[in-house]
């Protein structure tokens, strides 16, 4: 997701694609008045004028559409893929669903609004989306890291906390924004296992998903000690109810839109909006134990998301907790390659002594045992070979004192 622009001049150049005249009327009385504005209007459909749109010098352009008009989605494509990084496009639409709310995450739009906008609203969407970084980098996409448990208990949360960390450190000088989103908004062990509190509310989203902006998520934010931001609801282990799936689409889509790096710890439970953020994943990874059922599962899993998803994610396998000993007659690694294909990514070592060190002292695994196995691995799946290679064979400097990580639990 866009996350910056370096702007070349102090004037903001509003560029507003429309064929509703009162919400034309509506834009012009709310950047008119302005004189650090220059706005231009466009008047007809997303259909009709898309494809010539201008908006080589724009800071933000604003897109007027019919979500349930295929030909105007189909525009919407070709404009994306035609801008690239910049400028941000904001969507106003009438309508809105959880088949829209995917197709615009997946178009990777900056925001979007549903009618009636309010002026407010409209000019809050826009400075959010051209807030510029004082880095001056070129806008950038958020890389997703997703895990999804093949089975309950596979340590799924434990590689996903372990995974952030590695990530919100691999910066050569600065920590890169680094955000955990723990999606199991009943059961989810994130919060515990950072020792913080969970700040998010989703009833406060549910009623109006829109109104939803970095100014209320700064708000459902939690921050670990080593400046790790963590999205993390109350756990609600005796409530049974089901979330509205607009209210979590804008969230994740807002999340991705702020940090450099997402990682999404995932329920094994399929929700409505679970298809948006496969789909909107750099790395998927499937998460067993090693044992036949798991890998099963696993396998079943696999298949089940290229049926439904298609081309779209990647789904890889990673085996939790592997051990293999020279004459055990357990499972090893060629019966896991054997089993799982061309979806299998990795088997994690198992290290029973070293976690439980870890949980005891209430430190992270590489303050126990600088450059242990289980980082090490971590780190070849997420980062970058080259930088992979450096953060393995440096010296381990501890992420944080308080971390809880066991790579027994889930």
């Amino acid at each position: 997701m866009r996350i910056g622009h370096a702007l070349e001049t102090n004037r903001t150049r509003v560029v507003v694609l429309s064929a509703d005249t009162e919400f034309g009327h509506s834009v012009r009385a709310t950047f008119g008045a302005s004189s650090a504005i220059e706005l231009r209007m466009v008047s007809g459909s997303l259909a009709e004028r898309g494809d010539s749109l201008d908006v080589t010098d724009a800071t933000v352009a604003v897109v007027d559409l019919d979500a349930r008009r295929p030909d105007e989605m189909e525009a919407l494509a070709r404009l994306m893929a035609r801008v690239g990084n910049w400028p941000p496009i904001i969507v106003i639409t009438q309508t809105f669903d959880a088949n829209v709310a995917r197709t615009l995450l997946q178009m990777r739009t900056a925001d979007f609004l549903v009618k009636p906008v309010a002026p407010v609203d409209l000019v809050r969407a826009c400075a959010r989306v051209t807030k510029a970084p004082s880095t001056g980098v070129q806008p950038t996409e958020a890389k997703i890291y997703t895990f999804l448990p093949a089975v309950g208990g596979a340590g799924v949360t434990t590689l996903a906390v372990q995974t952030a960390m590695i990530l919100l450190n691999s910066g050569p000088r600065a920590k890169p924004s680094t955000c955990l989103v723990d999606l199991d908004f009943q059961h989810g062990a994130v919060a515990d296992y950072l020792d913080i509190e969970p700040r998010l509310n989703l009833a406060e989203i549910e009623p109006r998903p829109d109104r939803l902006d970095r100014q209320l998520l700064e708000v459902m934010l939690s921050y670990h000690a080593s400046g790790l931001a963590v999205v993390a609801a109350p756990n609600r282990p005796a409530e049974m109810r089901s979330f509205d799936p607009d209210g979590v689409t804008r969230l994740l889509d807002l999340v991705s839109s702020n940090f450099e790096y997402v990682v999404f710890d995932m329920p094994r439970t399929w929700f409505s909006w679970t298809d948006s953020v496969l789909l909107g994943s750099n790395k998927l990874f499937i998460v067993s134990e090693t044992t036949v059922p798991g890998l099963r599962h696993a396998k079943q899993l696999v298949a089940a998301i290229r049926e439904r998803l298609g081309e779209g994610p990647n789904p890889q396998v990673i085996v939790n907790r592997f051990t293999q000993k020279v004459f055990d007659s357990g499972l090893r690694r060629g019966d896991l390659a054997q089993t799982l294909g061309d979806a299998f990514l990795s088997a994690i070592p198992n290290d029973y002594a070293l976690v439980r060190e870890a949980i005891d002292r209430g430190v992270p695994l590489d303050e126990v045992k600088p450059g242990n196995k289980i980082t090490a691995e971590l780190k070849k799946l997420v980062l970058d070979p080259a930088v992979a290679k450096t953060a393995t064979d440096g010296v381990a400097i501890p992420l944080m004192k308080k971390l809880r990580l066991s790579v027994v639990g889930g």
